[in-house]
């Protein structure tokens, strides 16, 4: 290998490694309390050597949060790939969503509660967001295929997919905030997966 390639490589290494310092303080601390001199602390970096590849702790954050939809798609993604019937795939990638939010459920409220990533995406100049855009549309081409195959008779392939999405988020999040209190512990899981059949039946109808 050579210098050039090296020091590339060095170079990814060590912005990889600042990501991870800060995701751990933002599962930590949030994201209020958490500052680049903490972060730097952490990884045993200057702040300075921070700045280098981040020029403020929002495009930090964003680095972090696409971070975590990468690892959130892939863990969909090896979920389902080996299914071939579309609808089956589906309610797999329903119930893979509620179980990664129950096993990471610091990082699912960093992905999906806390308003700080859409600010950072300002902050950046940009309005893309390459992860959250992927792994949203994972679920759009699975749905797609459940039109194809005549499982909708709906054919709006955004409204269907808004409609499964806000859906299984909205029980996720109240199940992992423990805003369901009305019902018992032990009577959460399979409401929540019923609920989740019930919709898809709806849109099968």
């Amino acid at each position: 290998m050579g210098i050039t390639e090296r020091k590339e490589r060095e170079k990814l290494e060590k912005r990889q490694l600042i990501i991870k310092g800060a995701m751990d303080m933002f599962l930590e601390e949030g994201f209020d309390k958490t500052t680049i001199r903490k972060i730097a602390q952490r990884i045993e970096y200057s702040p300075a050597t921070i700045y280098l590849y981040f020029k403020n702790k929002d495009e930090l954050f964003y680095a972090v949060h696409e971070e975590a939809f990468q690892i959130f798609r892939d863990y969909l993604y090896h979920v389902g790939k080996d299914i071939a019937d579309p609808m089956d795939r589906l309610h797999m990638m329903g119930k893979a969503y509620i179980n990664f939010a129950y096993e990471n459920q610091e990082l699912y409220d960093l992905m999906f509660i806390l308003r700080a990533p859409m600010q950072s995406l300002v902050d950046c100049g940009t309005d893309e967001w390459d992860e959250g855009f992927k792994a949203y549309d994972l679920l759009k081409r699975t749905v797609q295929e459940c039109i194809n195959n005549g499982y909708f008779p709906y054919k709006n392939v955004d409204h269907i997919s808004f409609m499964i999405f806000s859906s299984v988020h909205g029980m996720t999040s109240l199940a992992i905030r423990e805003r369901w209190k009305m019902y018992p512990e032990e009577a959460i899981p399979s409401m929540m997966e019923e609920s989740m059949h019930l919709v898809m039946d709806m849109l099968r109808k």
